[in-house]
């Protein structure tokens, strides 16, 4: 896949970079850096005939600052009098001061940077001029500087941003880091590959990233500093590798690398239509996860056999405001009726450990990944929890349907949520509404103590299904989206795998199914694994469904519990990793290519 013309002039020598791949895929293209206005701004040249254009976009800034300045002090002067208001005559002052517009407009033109370069660096030196004076009538300003340089820097970075949708090439989106949102309303016509310096393989971005088949890159640490709009990149997502600056024949090896691949995915499709059973006769289902409807299709073309894992959440992260009740009905009908039949997990909303409901909060949390989210966010929102109930309990009458409840820790959460249910089913019934009244209500497990109390869960519950992204950052207190602790995130812990066989064995104790709907599920190592711990169900993103059914075909449900009975012995993560790496590479090395990645690119039996 390449991106506009590929090749910009040579600005600096060939680097590599290393993070984490989370999207599969190479490209070479062409860099937009996406500035951050909360961090500083890192120093980026321009071509000397954009100069005009950078002025222009500090004039904009600086008119748009000082008409809202002047909004703010009428409404001041009204609320608190004229001489509350004063403070913001002295910010509209420094912004018509011609020295310090003058010094900006220096700097861009003499050293051919971007202006919100220019405007970080004169404001920051004007707040440590003013600091450093011995008078606290000068020492008090800084912050009135600070705040300034960050109204003006947001007019600049905004406009920025939506230049965007104006390039006349196909971008390869460089920033620090992403939230769900902005991945989501990416133009995909233009967004052809993604590189973040911060975030880890399970993070909300690379999912999304993955879904919409953007190749990607995060934990690179420091390459969102050094790159400059138009710079030429090669982006490998398989690896986690991004080149800048790349020469001729590197961009030519990795060209035909691409060509490769693109070949190796068209005879995975040819797997597709293939059973998922096991050298010895065991049905393994493999289902897909999607976070939009419009993937559904993918799943079945694929060969997924329904729907493990609707995450919901992206209908919330994808607008500026809450879908209405129809919007989530709409949505859960076009996948039922597009699957024709085939099952459709529905989990209801996971929000509340992330920046999206942090950021409308009054009070945001100090640690949100251990607090108001999820099952808790939608127990203590119960208007917006029943709109969605409500929307997926309609669905239900067009097609099989269930219904996931997230990140559940106790039974009580369970039984609230029920109660809801039931009291959402009785309105629906009133109104005329057809649903399914049998509906399946499951679990996600995904904490450890719903681990630990599964048999008690199991009579609460019609299904269970592992998430292990979650199960494995909790079980080994490791941030999944923190890129400095990303070698600790280990789903093959003994630890994790511990819980996964006690979670399966309480499952079938109380006759409950266990799937596991984490990326896990999408590794072929830990696809043997779970499988060997009794696992059945495997749900995983479309893309990896026939690399996965390749490997359930070549494989025995004996040897997979063999393998999982030794791993489960061991000490840590990397001794299990490193002795399933090894069996399967020996027992199957055609499915394996010359970098010991799984190809699954033989359909086998």
């Amino acid at each position: 896949m390449c991106g506009g013309d590929g090749v910009s002039g040579i600005r600096n020598e060939m680097e590599r970079f290393s993070g984490i791949g989370v999207s599969p895929g190479i490209v070479v293209g062409r860099v937009f850096v996406l500035d951050d206005k909360a961090r500083r701004i890192p120093r980026r040249s321009v071509a000397p005939k954009d100069i005009d254009h950078q002025l222009v976009r500090l004039n904009e800034a600086f008119t748009l600052s000082v008409e809202e300045l002047e909004r703010v002090r009428d409404q001041a002067e009204q609320d608190m009098g004229r001489e509350a208001a004063q403070i913001f005559g002295f910010h509209i002052g420094m912004l018509r001061d011609k020295v310090l517009r003058g010094s900006i407009e220096k700097v861009i033109n003499d050293e051919v940077v971007t202006a919100e370069y220019a405007v970080d660096r004169v404001f920051g030196e004007w707040a440590d001029r003013f600091r450093s004076m011995e008078d606290s009538a000068f020492t008090t300003k800084v912050n009135d500087i600070t705040d300034l340089a960050s109204r003006v820097l947001t007019h600049l970075v905004g406009s920025h941003g939506h230049e965007l949708s104006e390039f006349e090439y196909d971008a390869i989106v460089v920033a620090r880091e992403l939230t769900p949102s902005q991945t989501v309303g990416f133009d995909r016509s233009k967004v052809v590959a993604i590189a973040t310096d911060l975030g880890g393989k399970t993070s909300h971005t690379a999912i999304v990233a993955r879904a919409l088949g953007i190749p990607a890159v995060v934990g690179l640490s420091r390459l969102w500093g050094k790159l400059s709009d138009g710079d030429t990149v090669i982006l490998d997502g398989s690896r986690g590798i991004v080149i800048v600056e790349p020469d001729y024949d590197t961009i030519e090896h990795y060209l035909s690398e691409e060509v490769e691949r693109g070949n190796y995915q068209m005879t995975l499709r040819e797997l597709a239509s293939l059973e998922p059973v096991t050298t010895d006769g065991t049905k393994i289902e493999v289902l897909g996860n999607i976070e939009f409807a419009e993937e559904t299709k993918q799943v079945l073309e694929y060969g997924g056999e329904g729907v493990g894992l609707f995450r919901t959440e992206f209908l919330y992260l994808a607008g500026e405001r809450e879908p209405t009740e129809e919007e989530h009905y709409n949505a859960y009908r076009s996948c039922v009726e597009q699957l024709a039949g085939r099952p459709l997990t529905i989990r209801t909303m996971d929000l509340g450990a992330d920046k999206y409901t942090q950021a409308q909060s009054l009070n945001p949390e100090r640690n949100p990944a251990l607090g108001l989210r999820s099952i808790r966010y939608c127990l203590k929102n119960l208007p917006m929890f029943k709109h969605q109930l409500r929307a997926i309990l309609r669905a239900s009458a067009h097609g099989p349907v269930k219904l996931m409840l997230p990140l559940v820790t106790s039974v009580s959460e369970v039984r609230q949520s029920r109660h809801i249910i039931n009291d959402v089913m009785e309105d629906l019934q009133d109104e005329g509404h057809l649903f399914d009244r049998d509906l399946s209500i499951g679990i996600m497990v995904e904490v450890p103590s719903a681990a630990l109390v599964a048999s008690t869960l199991a009579r609460e519950v019609d299904f269970f299904s592992i998430g292990t992204n979650d199960l494995v950052q909790y079980t080994l207190a490791v941030d999944r989206t923190n890129e400095q602790v990303a070698d600790l995130f280990a789903p093959s812990h003994p630890a994790v795998l511990k819980l996964v066989r006690d979670v399966v064995r309480a499952g079938r104790h109380r006759d409950v199914p266990v799937s596991c709907c984490g990326e896990a599920a999408g590794d072929p190592d830990m696809a043997v694994l779970l499988m060997g711990l009794g696992v059945r169900t495997l749900s995983v993103t479309p893309g990896v469904a026939p690399g996965i059914k390749r490997l359930i075909r070549s494989i025995s449900i004996d040897r997979c519990e063999r393998l999982a009975k030794k791993a489960i012995s061991f000490d840590s993560d990397t001794e299990v990793s490193m002795y399933v790496r090894d069996r399967l590479r020996k027992e199957l090395p055609e499915a394996y290519d010359s970098f010991g990645q799984f190809r699954g690119d033989k359909p086998g039996r």
